[in-house]
């Protein structure tokens, strides 16, 4: 549905992180100086990015953390973690499917980012040379283009599932985020169109959208 409905065009066809172009084929337009130096089978195609780790807020579920009875595979051997989660517990794909919560990102970067959660690491370079991401630690600086995407949909998330609930630390962050870097016309378009398939509204970007004066 992301890939057909919402993200329609070619000029709408933009990665989070580093505004690569992706075509109807998954297909990605690499930007000139990208680098990866991992994963590069997955550098040429686009993958759906939690911005909320599926494990940040996964472990809150039992099913997650410890299994469940029915978590038994054709051998007999019990599972756990997400696996277990998806085929359990509702809530839980409600989460992992949301689509505000989902962005497209190219392959190699969905996969170094990996459950890491956002920081500020001024000391540190770019991880994929020209797309201004940075990795080090288990932390991530996204680029500042997609700041406010990411806190608003920590926001909604933190907002929306009392399962999920952010560390001091990051909702400072998120917060601080939200503030500096204002919602753009396409994120609202993007936001609209969700509402539509999905069935419900996101306070965060419809109150940010209003303000904006962008239709929601």
């Amino acid at each position: 549905m992301l890939e057909s409905e919402i993200y329609q065009t070619h000029t709408e066809r933009l990665t989070l992180y580093c505004n690569a172009n992706f075509d109807s084929n998954k297909k990605i337009t690499l930007p000139e100086g990208f680098v990866a130096n991992k994963h590069l089978r997955r550098a040429g195609r686009v993958e759906w990015e939690h911005v909320v780790p599926a494990e940040n807020f996964g472990r809150a579920f039992s099913e997650w953390r410890e299994g469940h009875e029915k978590c038994e595979n054709s051998k007999n051997q019990k599972y756990r973690g997400r696996r277990c989660a998806n085929k359990i517990n509702d809530e839980y794909r409600l989460m992992q499917a949301d689509m505000y919560n989902l962005y497209p990102a190219i392959g190699a970067v969905n996969a170094m980012r990996s459950n890491f959660n956002f920081a500020l690491l001024s000391r540190q370079k770019s991880s994929f040379g020209a797309c201004e991401m940075k990795i080090a630690s288990a932390q991530a600086e996204p680029p500042k283009a997609a700041r406010g995407v990411i806190a608003r949909a920590y926001l909604y998330m933190d907002k929306t599932y009392p399962k999920y609930s952010m560390s001091r630390q990051q909702r400072q962050l998120m917060n601080a985020w939200h503030r500096q870097y204002p919602v753009s016309s396409w994120e609202c378009a993007r936001a609209k169109r969700i509402a539509e398939l999905q069935g419900n509204i996101n306070p965060v970007l419809n109150e940010s959208c209003a303000q904006a004066g962008y239709p929601h």
